[in-house]
């Protein structure tokens, strides 16, 4: 029972979906930069092509020599194992470092990717909505007014009512209840 169970769990987490999704997004603003980069490689090309031109090659040949020289130089046939070894045990400390580091950006880019997903389907606006029909509290029953003011109120029935007045109640309430809580509306 426990195969089928993950097997379900992995068949329907849609963290995956959410890692594409997240990675084609950052691959779309990655690739809006390209432009400015070919730009600027076409301008630095020549200077750069000229540089090597004239760089002499007998005196990179010498440099790489002696670089060698000394590496080769420094070794210590004694201490190869042990400095083998302690590479190895570092090798592996870093693999695991690495590991974490990976499942930490997956979870990033597909976070990422749930939120891309979200502004696609315009959810993202829901929400917001939602949280403001939560913030903003709920307009209050008019009290009860007596008949011969009612009719004194009344418009005649060809007019509609200005519909400014509404929200700008929702506006003095929404700044009262934020100026409660410290924060502006």
């Amino acid at each position: 029972m426990a195969i089928a169970d993950d097997l379900k769990k992995t068949l329907t987490d849609p963290t995956p979906l959410y890692f594409a999704a997240g990675t084609a997004d950052l691959a779309v603003q990655q690739a809006k930069k390209v432009p400015a980069l070919i730009e600027q490689l076409r301008a630095e090309a020549p200077a750069r092509i000229e540089a090597v031109k004239n760089t002499d090659p007998k005196a990179v040949q010498e440099a790489v020599t002696a670089k060698v020289t000394g590496v080769l130089g420094s070794i210590d046939p004694k201490k190869l194992g042990e400095t083998a070894q302690d590479l190895a045990l570092r090798g592996v400390g870093v693999a695991a470092e690495y590991a974490v580091r990976a499942k930490e950006t997956y979870d990033k880019v597909a976070e990422h990717g749930e939120q891309t997903v979200r502004a696609w389907r315009g959810e993202v606006a829901e929400e917001i909505v939602d949280i403001a029909g939560a913030v903003e509290p709920e307009p209050a029953p008019e009290p009860a007014q007596e008949p011969a003011a009612a009719e004194a109120s009344a418009e005649p029935a060809g007019e509609e009512k200005p519909a400014a007045k509404k929200p700008a109640a929702r506006r003095t309430a929404a700044k009262k209840a934020a100026a409660g809580t410290g924060e502006e509306a």
